[in-house]
């Protein structure tokens, strides 16, 4: 009876080891690299890791190699489709080029989000990040 029910731990990751993957991370980060490891907290192991950032439509590369990468980072997970990832309409280039803008709209970012949560906090009631409530 129990080999009927799906996996729904990191079990299921079983058939994505040894495939190349994409992993977004809490901060944004977007991670390509071939999951060689995982354990039972989704803790995962990825070898020739590259950092990808994107700015309109270009993006640029950022090599990592082996990344270890702690499970409660992790937002997506999902693989990469080996035939459709050079139909990929957008232009690499250098990424010294690129990183002071993704810089630029990362800061901004975040600005608007600390005024967001200043707004929830202060006409919904809403606990800010990390503030009193928070579960941590």
């Amino acid at each position: 009876m129990d080999s009927l029910i799906p996996f729904t731990t990191s079990g299921s990751l079983v058939d994505c080891v040894d495939r190349k993957m994409l992993v977004i991370l809490r901060d944004g980060r977007k991670l390509h690299g071939v999951l060689r490891s995982y354990d039972q907290f989704a803790n995962l192991v990825l070898e020739d890791t590259v950092e990808r950032i994107y700015h309109g439509n270009a993006f640029a590369e950022s090599w990592h190699g082996l990344f270890l990468i702690r499970g409660e980072n992790v937002v997506l997970l999902g693989e990469i489709d080996l035939d459709k990832e050079e139909d990929v309409p957008l232009k690499q280039v250098d990424y010294n080029i690129l990183v002071e803008y993704h810089k630029q709209e990362a800061d901004a970012k975040k600005e608007r989000e600390e005024i967001k949560a200043q707004i929830l906090y202060e006409q919904k009631g809403f606990s800010k990040e990390g503030g009193e409530g928070d579960g941590y």
